[in-house]
């Protein structure tokens, strides 16, 4: 069982906090990997962390696991966390989330969907993101872009 749910077994939708990781992965055209999910939105590839694991290791396993991809030489861009990522979920839960992001280059495999997590993936140029994109996602972007310049 996911962490999560088992700590939603004892506090219901009370607020807890909830580590994962994502990845803004890069290709050589220097164009951003997003996922387009069931809800219409797009994001990162990334996820929550498992009991044990560390933040590189819940990035490479939920990239692996989402998108078919192998990522390396992962480097931390930030950790993202506080009140401003405070959120409310459609079935009540409250959470506050610590995200670690990383970005690479080094991206091998073959992609692929998981039909659980997503419904399209595709690369898009930094100067023009998807649509639907949520402002915690425009935030590590953002982000990206101010220090890579």
């Amino acid at each position: 069982m996911e962490y999560y749910k088992y700590l939603r077994q004892y506090v219901g939708h009370k607020p807890i906090i909830l580590p994962g990781s994502v990845v803004i992965i890069l290709n050589e055209q220097n164009e951003v990997l997003f996922q387009k999910r069931h809800d219409g939105g797009w994001g990162l590839p990334g996820g929550l962390m498992d009991l044990g694991e560390s933040f590189i290791e819940a990035a490479k396993r939920e990239v692996y696991e989402e998108t078919g991809l192998v990522v390396e030489n992962l480097k931390l861009l930030d950790v993202f966390s506080g009140s401003d990522y405070y959120f409310k979920v459609s079935n009540g839960d409250e959470l506050y989330s610590a995200t670690a992001v990383y970005y690479t280059h080094d991206v091998s495999g073959e992609m692929r969907i998981d039909d659980h997590e997503s419904i399209k993936i595709q690369y898009f140029p930094l100067s023009n993101l998807p649509e639907g994109l949520t402002d915690e996602y425009k935030g590590f972007i953002e982000r990206y872009i101010a220090l890579s310049v």
